[in-house]
């Protein structure tokens, strides 16, 4: 159980950078599939929500394919996964964007699933973060790649207190799957 504080639960915002995409001549940037290396990393990405127990309540994605599709095979590695929602506003927005969409996002969800697109999250990340444990703010700063995972902690009774320097940037990891 999730111990509470006067400042309200414990929330964790789970920003996941879609996995790597192809680059198909005459294809639309919002229409790219995902290369095979992205096919391989969404569902490590998924296996690895599952290992650290950060499965959310909500999924938000973005409506380009690339990142539909990591939600796919990401969501694919668990039982039962949760609602989603695909918004086209989380497409190239930056990180003011992003967060006004993550404003929305009901009181009662605990764990929040963002994902998203490059440059937007990495900055959002960056914003938010007051904090980081061990060097997880330096590996945001050097490089968020396909596939990356932050996960925000921060106590706050609706997703609309949510602001800049107020979570803790409490792991960084970009899982990889493995070639055949």
């Amino acid at each position: 159980m999730i111990a509470r504080s006067s400042a309200g639960p414990m929330r964790r915002l789970i920003v996941l950078r879609h996995a790597k995409s192809a680059w198909p001549l005459d294809v639309a940037d919002h229409e790219r599939p995902l290369g095979p290396r992205g096919r391989r990393d969404a569902p490590a990405a998924g296996r690895a929500l599952a290992d650290a127990d950060l499965l959310p309540d909500l999924a938000l994605c973005s409506t380009a394919v690339r990142a539909r599709r990591t939600w796919d095979l990401a969501a694919a590695e668990w039982g039962t996964p949760p609602p989603a929602r695909h918004d086209r506003r989380l497409y190239a927005a930056g990180p003011s964007g992003l967060l006004a969409v993550v404003h929305e996002v009901p009181a009662e969800v605990e764990k929040l699933l963002l994902i998203g697109h490059n440059p937007g999250l990495e900055e959002l990340v960056l914003a938010l973060a007051g904090d980081g444990l061990d060097d997880t703010l330096e590996q945001v700063r050097t490089k968020f790649p396909t596939s990356a995972i932050a996960v925000l902690s921060w106590h706050g009774t609706t997703w609309q207190a949510l602001a800049p320097g107020v979570a803790l940037l409490t792991s960084v990891t970009v899982p990889r799957g493995a070639e055949h």
